[in-house]
């Protein structure tokens, strides 16, 4: 399916060390779908389908359509110009949605082929993913390897989509985290090697002690040699469903954060939103289960400060995330990087026919292809990448690196269910302004103004209706440091300070949102959704009036409780 424009996935991984902000974006071609001098015929159908996704929701070229912040108003400057030197300079950021948490047939509890998932993807709209098979003695020993040609084989299918190789990797002491790398010669030794020395499984390393929890930091450690050393070009962590059993606790959330200079920075955020979303679905159409499959209780290596609650989805999303003032917001107050994403941890499609094929696991690595299974499958837990979950990063330019360099600098939104076509989040102040994941630097007692433009949905979902935007929320928090106790989990100023009624049911809708005279440092984020499930959030009425609500096991329809959220935008007065 190359068709002369793509990029070629393979002709540069390792030499190109700059991180992708040199001469290699003044070159590199647009993916098809969003190359208006493509015509529409010239297109494969998941281009195609692409396309009308981008058309939709104006989101052809940089961003929102024209008389948004993205787009520029009036031919003003757009937003997101800048960096020196970008083939983006004009146009601002491209806005990639993708699926950082993916399961094959190379997972002991998997059974698509990894170009299954990868044409899903395209055909929903992704456009970067992340094929991340369990970490284990079996894949350590085999299916690392094993899987990279299939990776190889759809990069060269689907050429409008980015393949990145991870794992899922056991984190030693703690739950499970995205681990993946920039694609080179090196991409499978390097994550072999890390599998083999620091997966918790591999080790026996899963109990919470002292020494799990620093083999966990030396595994970083070694990730970020690697790039240093320039053996991949760059590596990420994202830990995965955080609070599900309650075993990450705060001073190791911290400790991964911390573990690596910013330059190197390895450990980067965590999912807010779970995968496994259709689990909540009611019998006899669902599983009946728990969204998430969160659905646990407290054992002896959780940690004993965390709620029972905390072992729930909140609205779909971690209660980490979800509760204004925990966690999150805990680690948002120290002034330190640490993001969010969503994704489908997609193992086995509900509603699906195919069936795991036989062969052995142990021994090959793999299971065999899938077969027909001749009836639906309504037991089953996940959704196709970008069915339902979507992280979307703002990027530079549509190359591996783009993406990577977005997601380490926290221009991420997320959404369920096709909640909203677009988001751009400014702040502005003193001629300056930032977006997800920046700062803004003003003088002390500078008026600051939040301006949030919102696309709204402009088409039926994947469930096949046209989600409705009711309600938005800006969240704000004082910074307050460094926390002494590394195991604070709560942020007793982050509140709830301004909600918006959306009566508009399509286009583009604008918000504006006056921080004052900042006379401290403070960070803004974002959250919104369809109305329909609200209650008071944990700690109370007056910090969150109406947030998610918790999800209840065996009752929890994934498309009758959307929502969207974003990442932080610090303001530091001086």
């Amino acid at each position: 399916m190359g068709h002369g424009h793509g990029h070629h996935h393979g002709h540069d991984h390792d030499h190109d060390h700059d991180h992708g902000h040199g001469h290699t974006h003044d070159t590199t071609p647009l993916p098809a779908a969003f190359d208006t001098s493509v015509p529409d015929e010239a297109l494969s159908p998941e281009q195609a389908s692409r396309r009308s996704l981008l058309r939709r929701a104006g989101l052809l070229g940089a961003g929102l359509a024209a008389g948004s912040v993205i787009g520029g108003v009036g031919g003003a400057a757009p937003a997101y110009a800048h960096g020196s030197g970008s083939r983006k300079k004009r146009d601002g950021f491209l806005w990639l949605a993708g699926d950082h948490h993916i399961h094959t047939q190379y997972s002991s509890d998997g059974k698509y082929r990894v170009v299954d998932q990868v044409r899903q993807g395209a055909k929903h709209g992704m456009d970067w993913l992340v094929i991340t098979d369990h970490g284990s003695t079996t894949h350590a020993r085999i299916g690392v390897e094993k899987v990279n040609p299939d990776i190889k084989e759809a990069r060269d299918a689907y050429q409008d989509t980015l393949v990145f190789q991870g794992l899922e990797w056991n984190i030693p002491a703690a739950e499970h985290g995205t681990v993946f790398v920039h694609p080179g010669r090196n991409e499978v030794s390097v994550l072999k090697q890390f599998e083999t020395g620091y997966d918790g499984s591999v080790k026996g390393a899963s109990s919470s002690t002292p020494a799990n929890e620093a083999l966990a930091i030396a595994g970083l450690n070694f990730l970020a040699e690697q790039v240093k050393r320039r053996k991949v070009k760059d590596a990420l962590m994202l830990a995965n469903h955080p609070a599900r059993k309650g075993i990450d606790s705060p001073h190791e959330i911290r400790a991964w954060r911390d573990a690596t200079s910013d330059r190197h920075r390895i450990a980067v955020g965590f999912e807010g939103a779970p995968g496994h979303q259709a689990g909540g679905l009611p019998g006899p159409i669902g599983p009946a289960g728990a969204r998430g499959i969160y659905d646990g209780s407290p054992s002896a290596n959780s940690f004993a400060a965390y709620p029972l609650e905390s072992y729930r989805t909140w609205g779909g999303f971690d209660w980490m995330t979800a509760t204004v003032g925990g966690l999150w917001d805990s680690l948002l107050a120290e002034g330190k990087p640490w993001w969010i994403t969503a994704n489908s941890d997609s193992h086995q499609v509900y509603a699906d026919t195919a069936k795991r094929g036989g062969g052995d696991f142990n021994a090959n690595g793999r299971y065999d292809d899938p077969v027909y299974g001749g009836q639906l499958d309504l037991a089953q837990n996940d959704y196709w990448p970008g069915y339902y979950s979507r992280t979307h990063v703002g990027a530079e330019g549509f190359t591996y690196a783009d993406v990577m360099d977005g997601i380490r600098a926290g221009r991420i939104w997320v959404d369920h269910g096709q909640l909203i076509d677009g988001l751009d989040v400014r702040v502005s102040g003193g001629s300056r302004w930032a977006t997800l994941g920046g700062a803004l630097h003003v003088r002390k007692g500078t008026r600051v103004t939040l301006t949030v433009d919102i696309a709204l949905a402009g088409g039926p979902n994947w469930a096949g209706f046209l989600p409705k935007l009711a309600r938005v929320d800006v969240i704000q928090g004082d910074v307050t440091g460094e926390v002494e106790d590394k195991d604070t989990f709560t942020a007793p100023t982050a509140k709830v300070v301004k909600t918006y009624e959306i009566d508009k049911a399509a286009g583009t809708v604008r918000l504006t949102y006056d921080l004052g005279r900042v006379d401290r440092p403070v960070y803004v984020r974002l959250r919104g959704s369809d109305g329909k499930r609200l209650a008071v959030g944990p700690n109370g009425a007056a910090v969150d009036p109406a947030g998610p609500a918790i999800d209840v096991i065996g009752d929890a329809d994934p498309w009758e409780d959307l929502w969207f959220y974003s990442n932080p935008v610090w303001v530091l007065p001086s």
